[in-house]
């Protein structure tokens, strides 16, 4: 078994992963806690502020492993003709790209944007309204994920290109976890006190 996984993946190639993966989703944390630490403060205290976006942290933690436990299993789904470094690359930026689908997603309900009532007015009248917004998400997001994913797979420039992305975020994103180890040390300190 391990030496399926070693085929497959190495330390640096897994860890290169994990960060990719924990990027995201720390990014999207630290914003969501700087937008809500003033009233959060206001509120209560500025400790108590603290105390939310550290627990923030620690959950933004686990979501990353379990990301990175998907993405690594999903790996051994693309083919093994392709080096690791392409295969890693690969997966980086089809979890870059779903992770900005989401933020869009969340940010579409965190602005109270709401649909146009002229496109609700035409599907009251569609039979099957529900399929039709689906095809619509689906037509929106599948070149933003096959146009990348080819690009990589087919040029070297653009797996150069990810490579140096990843190589730039990875550092972004270990100091992100500097971030998780003081969140959690802060949660400790809140429940102990």
């Amino acid at each position: 078994m391990t030496n399926f996984i070693t085929q497959r993946y190495s330390k640096q190639g897994l860890w290169s992963l994990f960060l990719m993966c924990a990027f995201p989703l720390h990014a999207w944390t630290l914003i969501l806690s700087f937008r809500d630490l003033s009233w959060l403060t206001e509120r209560t205290n500025a400790w108590d502020a603290v105390g939310v976006a550290s627990y923030g942290l620690i959950f933004a933690f686990a979501e990353s492993v379990t990301l990175f436990l998907i993405a690594a299993l999903l790996g051994f789904l693309i083919s093994s003709k392709w080096d690791q470094d392409r295969r890693i690359s690969l997966l980086s930026v089809l979890i870059l790209i779903l992770s900005m689908w989401a933020m869009v997603g969340q940010l579409y309900f965190l602005a109270g944007v709401s649909v146009p009532q002229a496109l609700i007015d035409t599907l009251v009248h569609v039979s099957h309204p529900v399929r039709i917004l689906y095809g619509i998400a689906l037509a929106a997001v599948t070149p933003t994920v096959l146009v990348p994913a080819l690009l990589i797979l087919r040029s070297d420039k653009a797996l150069q290109f990810t490579h140096g992305l990843i190589e730039r975020l990875s550092l972004l994103t270990m100091f992100y976890l500097l971030f998780d180890v003081a969140g959690l040390v802060i949660v400790i300190i809140r429940n102990l006190s």
